[in-house]
C-alpha cells in the first residue's frame, strides 16, 4: 500500500559524501530525532553498493518513509517507499511503469509551471527549491516568493529544499511548504539526532501558527 506523504514534516537527505559517515547510521539518528522521511542520495558508487546501502537505510528507517533518489530500480529492489526524480531524470509516467502503483514518486520543481505538470503526470509530492543558498548543490536560488507560488499552485504536499536549517525552516513553512527537506544542517551536525529534533520542532511550530 502506498504510504501517506501528506504528514511528512521533516525529510532528511542522507549522503556519505556530505557527512563522511555511513548513510544508514545517519538515517537511524535522524529518525530518532523526529525525521519522518529519509531520502538516500548517493552518487559515484557501484549499483551493487548502492543497493546494499539502500537496504541498510530501509532497515534503519523503521516506520519512517524511505525514498531513493534518482533510481526507481534501486527503490524497487530495496523495498523503499518511493523514489524522487529531478527534471532531467525519467519522467513520472516512465518511473511509474518501473515502480508500479504502490510506491511514492516525488519530483523536484524549480519553476511554477513545473508544479501542475508534475502533478498531472502523477507525482505524489514535490520538492521545491532551491529556496536558500546551499553548498550541497550548485543550483540557482529561487527564494521564498517561488515557494509561495508553488504552494498555491500545488494540490499535494510541497517540501521546501535547499539551504534549510533551524533558523529558516519556519520561514519556508510560513511561505507555503508543508514540510522541509534538509541535508547538511542535520547530517553534518555534531549531534544528528538533536539537529533533526530542533528543525522538526521549528516546522511544527510554524505549521501550528499558520
Amino acid at each position: 500500500m502506498k504510504r501517506d506523504f501528506s504528514a511528512v514534516k521533516l525529510c532528511v537527505l542522507v549522503s556519505s559524501v556530505v557527512a563522511e559517515r555511513p548513510p544508514w547510521r545517519l538515517a537511524a539518528e535522524a529518525v530518532a530525532g523526529g525525521a519522518d522521511c529519509i531520502q538516500l542520495r548517493e552518487k559515484n558508487i557501484t549499483d551493487r553498493r548502492l543497493l546494499e546501502t539502500a537496504r541498510a537505510c530501509r532497515d534503519a528507517c523503521g516506520e519512517a518513509i524511505f525514498i531513493v533518489n534518482d533510481r526507481p530500480d534501486i527503490a524497487v529492489l530495496s523495498e523503499a517507499d518511493g523514489v524522487h526524480v529531478g527534471q532531467d531524470d525519467l519522467q513520472v509516467d516512465q518511473v511509474r511503469r518501473i515502480v508500479g502503483d504502490e510506491l511514492l514518486i516525488g519530483v523536484s520543481v524549480s519553476r511554477v509551471e513545473q508544479v501542475a505538470k508534475a502533478e498531472r503526470a502523477g507525482a505524489d509530492y514535490l520538492g521545491a527549491g532551491c529556496i536558500f543558498p546551499t553548498a550541497t548543490k550548485s543550483v540557482a536560488v529561487m527564494g521564498l516568493e517561488f515557494l509561495r507560488e508553488a504552494g498555491l499552485a500545488a494540490n499535494g504536499p510541497v517540501l521546501a529544499i535547499g539551504g534549510i536549517n533551524v533558523e529558516n525552516a519556519s520561514q519556508a513553512v510560513s511561505a507555503g511548504a508543508s514540510g522541509v527537506a534538509v541535508s547538511s544542517a542535520v547530517i553534518a551536525a555534531r549531534d544528528v539526532r538533536d539537529a533533526a529534533r530542533l528543525i522538526r520542532a521549528a516546522v511544527v511550530r510554524a505549521l501550528r501558527s499558520k
